[in-house]
């Protein structure tokens, strides 16, 4: 892999995932970096991605387009563009689109090299399990 240093959206790793589709337009396997991904993903209206945790990695949330319910741990917010989310690595967290349209949020996480899972999928687990019910 060479490292490019420009990468439009044709040259992203294009991702279908769980109702999503993600650009990963700074990704290891995209342009070799080693201490930062950046992903532009789209989420439709009613669909999100569920509550987890990225055991290595931190990561930060920008809102592009639209409006999300995001949530870190047990703490909900609606972001709007240009507001951010920040989760240390670790921490639970998850985001929906709970709105009749698009939106379209930049993930920035790092490091780009891990050793462990990307993440661990917790929505089945209480107390996440049945969060966004009593919200």
């Amino acid at each position: 892999m060479s490292e490019h240093r420009f990468i439009t959206t044709a040259e992203a790793l294009k991702e279908d995932f769980k109702g999503r589709t993600n650009y990963w337009l700074c990704h290891a396997e995209v342009c070799g970096a080693k201490d930062i991904q950046i992903c532009r993903a789209i989420l439709p209206a009613g669909e999100g991605h569920d509550f987890h945790t990225h055991p290595e990695l931190e990561e930060a949330i920008y809102v592009l387009e639209g409006e999300v319910e995001q949530w870190v741990e047990q703490e909900r917010r609606m972001l709007k563009p240009g507001e951010v989310a920040y989760i240390p690595k670790g921490v639970v967290h998850a985001t929906f689109n709970s709105t009749t349209k698009d939106a379209v949020i930049l993930a920035v996480l790092s490091p780009a090299v891990f050793k462990g899972p990307f993440a661990a999928d917790v929505s089945a687990e209480e107390p996440w399990r049945s969060l966004r019910a009593k919200a």
